[in-house]
């Protein structure tokens, strides 16, 4: 079990980009879903000991991971959402001397590790290719292969699917979901559809907060009779913006289907949508936009 209490992140310009974080993240895959600049890279470097809090308490098991970083780290598997290597390297020869550098001294079992890590991640045939030839695919399913280096028991994994194409996409969550459930894995996104495949537990940040956790079902069931759906003409968008509380649009055979947020049947052609994640990610996201607006009024 992770543990952060009460997590606050003030970087030396006054950005506050972590705001009082508690969260408590059981074994299995946990999703960490929230928009671009919602402090969710600023938390996972947090966790990862990358950077300290300004405030605020994290415990893994019996780890003190502020006082004592070093015995997290030995039990920490990092994929970060932009990572280095050496571009000229074979992937075999990476991921041996990134064995290395973990403590894997036994030739014998660096081979073993590394053998086993690259059949799981289906990188065995480019095993002797330079990664600077790899597709992005390739890299990411590199990246969880050297974060698997030791057995972690606490896996991050920050924006692991931005820029994948749809079957890259898949090939990775299903490597994700085969880790297994007996260790403690963060999935850092914006991509909703990556939590609900995945999470039997999740969270939203926006603004530096916790703004909604839970099972995705649960806040799904939760959301029913908030969210409202028209099909409208695209002229028609400001309108309806300044009357409603639009949390999403789209395209639909050039006409626009939104989605508002209303505790009352809102009246005027709307029908209930019986929604999914999406939907509560938005409504989440629109009442965390509220808040501020309300109290600057």
């Amino acid at each position: 079990m992770l543990e952060l209490s009460h997590v606050t992140h003030v970087y030396a310009n006054g950005t506050r980009a972590l705001d009082d974080v508690s969260l408590s993240i059981p074994k299995g895959m946990y999703g960490l879903l929230g928009p671009n600049g919602a402090g969710k890279s600023t938390l996972m470097r947090t966790v990862a000991t990358l950077q300290t809090p300004t405030s605020g308490s994290i415990r893994f098991g019996d780890i003190d991971v502020i006082a004592d970083p070093e015995k997290l780290r030995q039990q920490l598997g990092y994929l970060p959402q932009d990572f280095g290597v050496y571009p000229r390297v074979s992937a075999y020869d990476m991921l041996d001397h990134m064995a290395v550098l973990k403590g894997v001294a036994s030739a014998r079992e660096r081979k073993e590790t590394v053998e086993t890590l690259l059949n799981q991640t289906n990188l065995w045939t480019v095993r002797k290719k330079a990664i600077a030839g790899f597709s992005g695919g390739m890299r990411q399913r590199f990246g969880i292969a050297q974060a698997l280096i030791g057995n972690p028991e606490l896996i991050i994994v920050d924006e692991p699917t931005a820029g994948l194409d749809p079957e890259e996409r898949n090939r990775f969550l299903n490597l994700l979901a085969e880790i297994g459930d007996n260790v403690v894995i963060i999935l850092s996104t914006h991509i909703v559809d990556d939590v609900a495949d995945l999470c039997p537990r999740m969270a939203v940040l926006a603004g530096g907060k916790i703004q909604l956790e839970g099972a995705p079902l649960d806040l799904i069931e939760r959301s029913r009779g908030t969210v409202w759906a028209k099909t409208i003409e695209r002229d028609q968008m400001a309108d309806f913006a300044a009357a409603h509380e639009v949390i999403s649009t789209r395209l639909f055979a050039g006409r626009t289907i939104i989605h508002i947020l209303s505790d009352n049947d809102p009246g005027n052609g709307f029908t209930a949508v019986d929604g999914g994640l999406e939907d509560v990610y938005f409504s989440t996201l629109a009442r965390s936009r509220r808040a501020p607006a309300a109290q600057a009024a």
